[in-house]
């Protein structure tokens, strides 16, 4: 007997909502799209014949297998938990939510109705992340020093929320998925210079347990596209830029070692690692189906809550160092 496919309903219909649809369909999962905006609605119906809602509670009620959330970052907490309080399953976008409070709600919510909640950090289901996920568990590069990722390009500037939060979530999500571990401290810098109260660049420090480090370094203000990814460890060293026309992860077979304490560079022919090529939406969209009768340990709520704990975090230290700046006299008072 052959099983029907899961039925999953898409809450947004803009272009990351779309782009939503358009997978599900492939798959055979798409049961129905929810979109307020009643011309878009009905544009995307003419596409993707099915059932279609202009309210959350009838889309709710229409009782699908699943839902995933691809609207403004504002509004993910009070859908997401809209659905939650009502026991269904749910893939709500990145970030989870705009505070760890809110985060926290949500899990807690998805336990307590037995509903799954997973969060969209689509990077995690790249299939080169996870190649370099399996390379640093196999050993290959050694133990693990240390971990940088830049994200930098001209625009899109936002004028709601700064660069961290617009473009890191991807990075912490990856960073603390390599590592195996949350950041256990945060240092975080960063400028304004298109709009009073939005940073364009921030460059944030994390550290993690066992002495391993990290950092991000973020910029809509940068004169060329570059998503690089750079692993380091004790026996060599791998990288990985999305931006580039190849894709290609690099592994750099050298390291130091010490001759009678003396430091010797060993250096040996890089080496491309192969990697199956997939679409990383697909793949997490695929998961999520996959697991919704089981345990989603991949992007999980608590996955997604650790990274808005840092983009919290980062927030609130640039905001410390600005009014120190602001201020450059006031050390002065506590001497």
């Amino acid at each position: 007997m052959i099983m029907d496919k899961k039925q999953i309903c898409v809450i947004g219909g803009g272009r990351w909502g779309e782009n939503h649809i358009r997978s599900l369909q492939q798959m055979g999962c798409l049961g129905g799209i929810m979109e307020t905006n009643p011309g878009r609605l009905e544009e995307l119906l003419t596409r993707y014949p099915v059932r279609g809602f202009t309210e959350l509670t009838a889309a709710i009620d229409a009782g699908f297998d699943g839902y995933t959330v691809a609207v403004p970052a504002s509004m993910h907490y009070e859908i997401a938990h809209q659905l939650l309080s009502h026991g269904k399953h749910v893939m709500v976008e990145k970030p989870m939510t705009l505070s760890a409070k809110t985060s926290m709600e949500l899990i807690e919510l998805s336990q307590k109705n037995n509903a799954r909640l997973m969060v969209g950090h689509v990077l995690l289901f790249h299939p080169a992340i996870r190649k370099i996920k399996e390379l640093i568990e196999s050993g290959k590069i050694g133990k693990l020093y240390y971990l940088y990722s830049t994200r930098l390009n001209l625009g899109t500037v936002r004028t709601e929320e700064n660069v961290f939060w617009s473009f890191a979530p991807h990075d912490i999500s990856v960073l603390d998925y390599f590592v195996g571990h949350p950041a256990i401290r945060i240092e975080a810098k960063g400028s304004r210079f298109l709009q009073k109260d939005v940073y364009d660049y921030t460059l944030t420090q994390l550290s993690y347990p066992d002495n391993i480090q990290a950092h991000i370094f973020v910029s809509w203000l940068h004169p060329f596209k570059e998503q690089r990814l750079v692993v380091i460890g004790s026996h060599g060293m791998i990288s990985f830029d999305d931006s580039s026309p190849e894709k290609e992860i690099k592994f750099y077979d050298k390291h130091i070692e010490f001759n009678n304490g003396e430091p010797v560079k060993v250096e040996k022919p890089t080496e491309i690692i192969d990697y199956e090529r997939k679409q990383p939406l697909a793949e997490e969209l695929r998961y999520f189906v996959d697991h919704l009768d089981g345990e989603i340990e991949i992007a999980n709520g608590q996955s997604g809550y650790e990274v808005v704990k840092i983009l919290e975090q980062a927030q609130q230290l640039l905001d410390a160092g600005d009014n120190i700046n602001r201020n450059p006299d006031s050390h002065r008072d506590a001497e």
